[in-house]
């Protein structure tokens, strides 16, 4: 399996390889040459795999560079009961008639990033032990990559952790995660911004070829295609579970900000998974809702990006946006680079409402998409708690309040859970009157020490830091 740029560039490059660049050196993200395709006999040999199993069987038609024993070993380290909570890993339960929640939540730090960022950890550990090499992962997080990176990489053998965070934009919680580490290879850095000045910075970085290479940077963003593939894999789990033993379509709905999340939908809808639709819900910053609804997608800048309680979708440029509209215009590269790097590059959007590629983003995709409000978000946690006795965080509330709006007789809707309330707490106690249960080993997280930096929205500062602690 070899895998190409978004943009163009002409190398082909092997899994391992693009486990440890991140992005493309042109500025594209990389994706497969071509989807897997798996049939319905290949489905019915899956259903009841354990999800250790499952995931090597999916990762295996994109990793053919890691020894199939090698890759079912770090498989099988990754997706433990101990680690996740459960032996389905990802168990699902039915909340109402034919809707469904997917508990992603369960792993250590209480996010569905936990997923993929485990087992990144564990291929990064491999492969940079493989090559005696290092690696230094900056990041970008709204709230839940960052602590997910930072409890994957820990302690792991030539892996630092750069991890930048927009400063007093995430719950006090998720801030806890992370600044609370003391481990000597975890670096966080609040910027003065937003999360997509944070963003921006990681993607300036990783196109200074130069500085790259010298300091080794990787990255754990849902750039990074390994992140993304191994999100695919819950996506089989849902569906065998919310089917039974049919073979009828499911619809999923996922709250998305960066797009990487529904992005693995698409790619197991993709390969031959029967997904009937993909509900994308956002939150007042709507830049992805706005495009399925009107063709048009339109960046904002950081004074437009609104401070939501739904805080880890306030953002405002859907890095992983690119790789669906690589496959919407028929992959191609020049089409593509005309719209990310011209069109949002001189007028920070473009439009695709008039052209017949946009009326396949329904038809042939299967992508819907609704918007929430602070006040929807409230509503939904007090008539979830209220019904079904349910806590769920904001995010996932958002997610119920655009999966009853894109409903279909007969097919299940499955909404991904993104966090557990805890990471939320505010929220749930003005919705609720009540704080969330609390795992006991978060108990008094808030008031440990912090180890964080402070820097301006600038690559450069960032870079110098980067260098300082590189020596």
């Amino acid at each position: 399996m070899n895998y190409l740029s978004t943009r163009g560039h002409p190398d082909r490059k092997r899994f391992c390889e693009i486990l440890l660049e991140g992005l493309a050196p042109d500025g594209g993200l990389y994706l497969p040459e071509r989807y897997p395709q798996v049939h319905t006999p290949t489905l019915a040999k899956w259903r009841d795999l354990p999800y250790a199993e499952l995931a090597f069987e999916i990762l295996s038609l994109y990793i053919d560079d890691i020894p199939p024993a090698d890759l079912k070993a770090i498989c099988a380290k990754t997706y433990t009961p101990e680690v996740f909570g459960s032996e389905e890993i990802v168990p699902l339960r039915e909340l109402e008639d034919g809707v469904y929640l997917e508990a992603l939540s369960n792993g250590p730090t209480l996010a569905f990033k936990d997923m993929a960022m485990q087992l990144l950890g564990n291929l990064f550990e491999y492969e940079l032990a493989r090559r005696g090499a290092e690696l230094n992962i900056l990041g970008a997080t709204s709230g839940d990559t960052g602590s997910a990176a930072e409890y994957a990489m820990r302690g792991k053998k030539g892996v630092r952790v750069f991890m930048t965070s927009p400063d007093g934009r995430m719950s006090p919680f998720q801030q806890a995660q992370m600044f609370s580490l003391q481990d000597e290879n975890i670096h966080n850095i609040a910027i003065t911004g937003v999360f997509d000045d944070c963003q921006d910075i990681v993607k300036a970085v990783s196109n200074d070829l130069g500085f790259k290479r010298k300091y080794r940077i990787g990255t754990v963003n849902s750039i990074n295609w390994a992140r993304l593939l191994a999100q695919v894999v819950y996506y089989f789990a849902g569906y065998f579970q919310a089917t039974g033993g049919n073979d009828k379509p499911v619809s999923f709905t996922v709250p998305s900000g960066n797009f990487g999340n529904v992005c693995a939908g698409h790619v197991a809808r993709m390969m031959g998974l029967p997904i009937h639709t993909l509900v994308v819900a956002t939150n007042e910053n709507d830049v992805l809702d706005e495009f399925f609804r009107t063709g048009i997608y339109r960046v904002r800048v950081a004074a437009d990006t609104h401070e939501t309680s739904s805080p880890s979708m306030d953002i405002s440029k859907a890095s992983n946006f690119e790789r669906f509209v690589f496959d919407l215009v028929g992959r191609d590269a020049a089409k593509l680079r005309s719209l990310f790097v011209d069109d949002l590059g001189s007028q920070a959007r473009f439009d695709l409402s008039g052209e017949p590629a946009f009326k396949q983003v329904a038809e042939r995709f299967g992508f819907k998409s609704s918007r929430s409000t602070h006040a929807d978000r409230l509503a939904t946690i007090r008539d979830t708690e209220k019904r079904f006795a349910t806590l769920v965080d904001p995010h996932t509330a958002d997610g119920l309040k655009a999966a009853r709006e894109h409903l279909t007789p007969g097919v299940p809707m499955v909404v991904l859970e993104t966090a557990l309330p805890i990471k939320f707490a505010a929220t749930l106690v003005e919705a609720l009157g009540h704080e969330p249960a609390r795992p006991a080993r978060f108990e008094g997280i808030e008031a440990l020490p912090k180890r964080v930096v402070k820097l301006p929205a600038d690559v450069e500062a960032v870079k110098a830091y980067i260098a300082q602690n590189c020596d």
